[in-house]
């Protein structure tokens, strides 16, 4: 997302909260980089090189390698848990379950995902040119499907949502080598392939006004909830000088 997409999207999803956070996945990376030096991270991930990567854009972040659905985290640590574009690959009952146990009373669990905006009408005639090749073709599996099992959580019972415009420019070459790298244009024979990119050529001709490029549009969707500690089935086992919570 561009630096000013991230800027609001970040600004609606923390707030003037400035306190520990902590970013999973490096599909998050983003957040990361948006959010040092500002606040306390905690970087995590299952995997060490992607540890390393997150690290590499939020170098005062504390590094984890770790899974969502067991943190080796204390329990109310942190005011926010943020994640982008990477929900659908928790599972979500026990990642939702750990959320809930490291996030303070009032902390916020808040969750981004970038999808393509496919109701501009010039991206409608793409869709429909590449979808005579192959129907199923740019169908748009994010993974925001998986959301419902926040909306459906008891630890997090009010969800709020906001999305964000994005535009991204793209000239004709770039929009040719696009669809030429999806797996539709993959699994074509040559002169079939040669067809379907001479037909998204002509889609970008009779829609771009040289010299300027068209406007690829995408919509960041954030969602966010504040946790609610009373559907925890195991107590919240606090230090003696950490703040105690009856349940």
């Amino acid at each position: 997302m561009s630096t000013s997409t991230l800027a609001d999207a970040l600004t609606w999803l923390v707030g003037a909260s400035e306190g520990p956070t902590l970013i999973l996945g490096q599909p998050s990376a983003a957040f990361a980089s948006g959010l040092r030096g500002r606040h306390r991270l905690t970087l995590v991930d299952r995997d060490r090189d992607a540890v390393s990567a997150l690290l590499r854009r939020a170098p005062s972040g504390l590094p984890m390698v770790a899974a969502a659905e067991a943190l080796p985290l204390a329990p109310c640590s942190f005011d926010r848990v943020l994640l982008a574009q990477n929900f659908h690959t928790f599972a979500p009952g026990l990642a939702l379950s750990e959320f809930a146990r490291v996030l303070r009373p009032g902390g916020r669990l808040g969750i981004a995902y970038t999808v393509r905006d496919d109701s501009v009408p010039w991206v409608k005639r793409l869709v429909r040119t590449v979808r005579q090749f192959d129907p199923e073709a740019m169908s748009g599996a994010y993974g925001t499907e998986s959301l419902q099992a926040l909306e459906d959580s008891a630890y997090f019972p009010q969800v709020q949502t906001r999305s964000f415009r994005h535009w991204v420019p793209i000239d004709r070459p770039g929009l040719v080598e696009m669809v030429t790298r999806m797996p539709a244009a993959q699994q074509l024979d040559e002169q079939t392939r040669t067809q379907l990119l001479d037909e998204v050529g002509g889609v970008y001709d009779n829609s771009a006004r040289p010299p300027e490029p068209l406007l690829l549009p995408y919509r960041v969707t954030c969602w966010s909830a504040e946790v609610d500690h009373t559907e925890l089935t195991a107590p919240l086992d606090l230090p003696d000088d950490g703040l105690r919570i009856p349940l």
